[in-house]
């Protein structure tokens, strides 16, 4: 059995560990995170240990789960990594495009696996979408849109960087595997809330792909979607023979919650999905992950496109 262990006990974990359970050829043996009492609260749970120090963690397990803040990523993903463990690190990669390279290039020296947790792409109507399109069943792509309008409150908000860097890198990653790099990219920007938060809560963006198709990408923590039809989560491809869409909205419980006004219960199975495939297909099959450390990298210039061009108020070319 492959040794799992978890660096951070925030409430991804929750959903991490579901999937470690649901892998026929992995067990999680402990877990370690900042603050003790989270940690312990967390093995209960789990029944697995704690550990006093990420290093005593990395160096009982085989596969190290980076699961904290965004700007710790690629320090425990390194320590990992440099210990030849393989690992699975929690979206966003890092926090910039030369932390991600290290990591590619670390893997590489280290023969050891490393992937993000780029969980929408492992979800069955999205790999179906992908297969739509590349079969070249609903014809030459036309347009894409992927919408998230999740309502945030403030003290929610204000633990992220803002929608561009914690929300959009989804939409970055969902477009890359579905329909490919974009080569121009246009965003605005707008902060909606009570006044106590500075970064932005929503953003919207526009591309031009490789061959002419237009993208639409929209996040937002300002406000919920409960219209007709709502755009809580949707991914929509339009193509000249046809179309398809996948929406949270087509899984709902009615379990309000801090954040969402329901349970999407589509989101635990994409994460759940992701550690599965991790696991089963990729380290204990050899294949490659649905999005690797080279779409990370792509991904990230995508988001930094965003923001120059917020910057800049103009279009961006974007160089691969």
């Amino acid at each position: 059995m492959i040794k799992v262990g978890f660096i951070g006990a925030g409430d991804i974990s929750l959903l991490h560990e579901e999937g470690v359970n649901l892998s026929k050829n992995a067990e999680l043996v402990g877990i370690w995170n900042r603050t003790v009492e989270r940690a312990e609260e967390k093995a209960r749970l789990f029944n697995c240990r704690v550990f006093n120090k990420p290093e005593e963690l990395i160096q009982a397990v085989d596969v190290v789960y980076v699961l904290t803040n965004m700007e710790t990523h690629y320090q425990y993903a390194r320590m990992a990594i440099e210990k030849s463990r393989h690992v699975l690190v929690e979206k966003p990669t890092a926090v910039t495009i030369e932390e991600i390279k290290d990591l590619k290039s670390l893997a590489e020296k280290y023969s050891v696996h490393v992937a993000p947790v780029h969980n929408y792409i492992y979800e069955p109507s999205v790999t179906r979408t992908k297969d739509l399109i590349d079969s070249g069943k609903i014809g030459d792509l036309v347009s894409l849109y992927v919408l998230y309008n999740i309502h945030h409150p403030e003290k929610v908000a204000s633990r992220y960087p803002g929608v561009i860097r914690q929300i959009l890198t989804h939409h970055a990653y969902c477009t890359l595997y579905l329909v490919g790099k974009p080569d121009k990219v246009s965003c605005m920007k707008a902060t909606i809330n009570d006044g106590t938060v500075p970064q932005e809560n929503i953003a919207m963006v526009t591309m031009k792909m490789k061959n002419n198709a237009l993208s639409h990408l929209c996040a937002s923590f300002a406000s919920d979607d409960h219209a007709g039809d709502p755009w809580t989560f949707m991914i929509k491809v339009i193509g000249t023979k046809g179309a398809t869409r996948y929406s949270y909205r087509d899984w709902v419980e009615n379990t309000p919650a801090i954040v969402h006004s329901q349970t999407y219960s589509a989101y635990p199975y994409t994460i759940r999905e992701t550690g599965k495939y991790f696991l089963e297909n990729v380290i204990g099959l050899g294949e490659k992950p649905l999005s690797s450390l080279d779409d990370a990298i792509t991904c990230m210039k995508m988001i930094e496109a965003c923001e120059l061009s917020v910057a800049e108020d103009r279009h961006i070319q974007i160089a691969y």
